[in-house]
């Protein structure tokens, strides 16, 4: 499946930026290299996790679960472009299906596994999915059982298997039992694979995953990618984070987006290094993992960093002496705590900027060395006249545009919107022409969302201004506040509802759900929370935190909520109703 114009592919390949090498074709020949390297390792909590003992695999033997997977893929009927859904937690077993994907010609569309039914109806309907594979539990969620509901109450669910103990009393309905399958499957060997690859044509230019964003649009939109799109974006985070041949990573992002698969998948791939999974984010089986093996690079948020440091005794026992950098972003990042993690810890922050479209700003040491800057700054790349270290710098082209007159800004002290076009920018959405359309402006860049303006002494740096789309980011993840917002509007005793994102010290924003409801009638959080799950069945990083019951939503003349006001009475604490939940 090639989605990238042709012409557009030819421009690439000539100037040298995109080639003909599969991220398949690059996991065989490393694996081939250094066969007893360690590859790839569990989360150490797995068992708490997926009820499933944690696991550490060679580069051989993870060859071997590669060619497992990609012949019972190949028994499964699935061919080349078909569309595999998959949500699981953060483990081995995702590198093992994402690269058989990859020898297969696959298409893998990963989701999080918070979403419900609602969500993943959605994801079907777009992907028209082959398959589906999950796992029998989740922190003691019941995984299975939403896809099993999910297979009952509608048509055109394909077949969903599940990880986890078959014979678990409690197996559900229509769900089928992977593991057994897998261990009854006689493995490709890596020969296999190449001829596999060859047979079916598979190019770098074929698309190899379709992940999940939201925006102000209503639903979660599929952004798919192919072999070179990863492998330039790995490229940005191995020049951010100095990465060496054999660098062992500490990866606590979910592996199902862009933030995950470009270190996870992409960089891992490149350096032919350690991959240590972590997530959800437990703060002492983060340190104790840095505790039993000395990391080279990791991420953490910045409200993770300010507790490390506000609370040294967590670190008590661990070797920082390889971990040079630190990648952080999703928030805020405050000057004092680049300051400190240098001067207390050896390791220097690098601050992400970054969406699943590819569009993406690293202010790493390199090339911003002062570091109360680069708290605050990302450099002004894909501008003529600035010169940069990082690869991709030389390969992006950005405009900061005023959304008032869409002329370009080019001095500093006004706020516009930032656009990227380049090789590392999607092509579009997943069949959403119509989306694609408004994502793009007439020049061809991609539209963010985000406002930036110009700063620094010689207008050499972009400083966030906050957000022009509708979105509030929890925990990294983005949320469609017109998504929730209708859903709100589902329960019989809302008449009007609006979404606004609270500040959080360590999620960045929360929910909070800001309704009008109907006269004579009474509303609590505990009631709206309880519709949201039972009926709407909503992934739980979707539910309001905090209620705000008002008389009337404040407009402007024509009608348009302003959530500025909203926010204003949200925080300064003189609302009637506000109720709080740790949902």
């Amino acid at each position: 499946m090639i989605l990238v114009p042709q012409e557009r592919i030819d421009h690439y390949v000539r100037l040298g930026w995109w080639g003909e090498l599969t991220l398949a074709e690059r996991f065989i020949e490393i694996a081939e290299q250094q066969p007893q390297a360690l590859a790839v390792a569990d989360p150490p909590n797995r068992l708490a996790i997926s009820d499933q003992a944690p696991e550490r695999w060679s580069w051989l033997e993870l060859l071997t679960q590669v060619g497992r997977w990609s012949a019972w893929l190949q028994a499964q009927g699935l061919h080349k472009d078909d569309v595999l859904v998959m949500q699981l937690p953060n483990g081995v077993d995702m590198h093992a299906i994402y690269l058989a994907c990859a020898v297969s010609g696959i298409v893998v569309s990963p989701v999080p596994v918070q979403y419900r039914a609602h969500e993943l109806a959605h994801v079907l309907q777009i992907t028209q999915a082959r398959m589906a594979i999950t796992t029998l539990r989740v922190n003691g969620f019941d995984q299975a059982r939403v896809w099993s509901n999910l297979a009952e109450a509608q048509d055109g669910v394909p077949p969903v298997w599940a990880l986890g103990n078959a014979n678990a009393p409690d197996w559900p309905l229509g769900v089928l039992p992977l593991q057994p399958e897998l261990d009854n499957t006689s493995a490709w060997t890596a020969e296999d694979m190449r001829q596999h690859m060859l047979a079916i044509s598979l190019s770098a230019h074929d698309v190899l995953t379709i992940c999940w964003t939201s925006g102000t649009e209503a639903s979660p939109k599929g952004v798919p990618r192919n072999h070179n799109e990863w492998l330039i974006v790995g490229q940005s985070v191995v020049d951010a984070g100095q990465l060496q041949a054999g660098a062992r990573l500490l990866i606590p992002f979910p592996f199902v987006n862009m933030a995950g698969l470009s270190t996870s998948l992409a960089a891992w791939l490149i350096v032919g290094g350690e991959l240590h999974h972590h997530h959800p984010f437990d703060l002492d089986v983060f340190t104790e993992q840095l505790r039993c093996d000395a990391m080279d690079y990791t991420v953490a948020a910045p409200a993770v960093l300010s507790l490390l440091l506000k609370e040294p005794k967590k670190l008590q026992g661990i070797d920082l002496s390889r971990l040079k950098r630190v990648g952080s972003g999703g928030g805020p990042v405050a000057e004092w705590l680049v300051e400190q993690c240098a001067e207390k810890l050896g390791v220097e922050v690098v601050n992400y900027f970054g969406s699943n479209e590819g569009a993406a700003l690293s202010s790493a040491p390199q090339d911003v060395p002062n570091r109360r800057q680069r708290a605050n700054y990302f450099p002004r790349i894909g501008v003529d006249g600035f010169n940069w270290s990082l690869s991709n710098s030389r390969k992006i082209r950005t405009r900061l545009v005023s959304l008032d007159t869409e002329t370009d800004i080019t001095t500093p002290g006004q706020i516009g919107e930032l656009r990227f076009v380049g090789p590392t920018i999607f092509s579009g959405y997943y069949r959403s022409p119509e989306l694609t359309a408004r994502a793009f402006d007439a020049q061809g860049y991609y539209r963010t969302g985000d406002l930036f303006e110009i700063a620094g002494e010689r207008s050499q740096f972009y400083r966030f201004a906050g957000r022009h789309k509708d979105i509030v980011v929890r925990g990294g993840m983005n949320i469609s506040c017109e998504e929730v917002e209708n859903l709100l509007l589902s329960h019989p005793k809302v008449r009007e509802a609006a979404v606004i994102g609270c500040p959080d010290a360590l999620l960045g924003e929360r929910l909070c759900a800001v309704v009008v409801i109907l006269n004579g009638q009474e509303l609590e959080l505990p009631e709206l929370l309880k519709h949201l799950k039972e009926v709407e069945q909503v992934a739980a990083f979707k539910l309001p935190e905090r209620l705000l019951i008002l008389p009337e939503l404040p407009r402007n003349p024509v009608g348009k909520v302003l959530k500025r006001k909203l926010r204003e009475q949200l925080f300064s604490n003189v609302s009637p109703t506000l109720a709080e939940t740790t949902a």
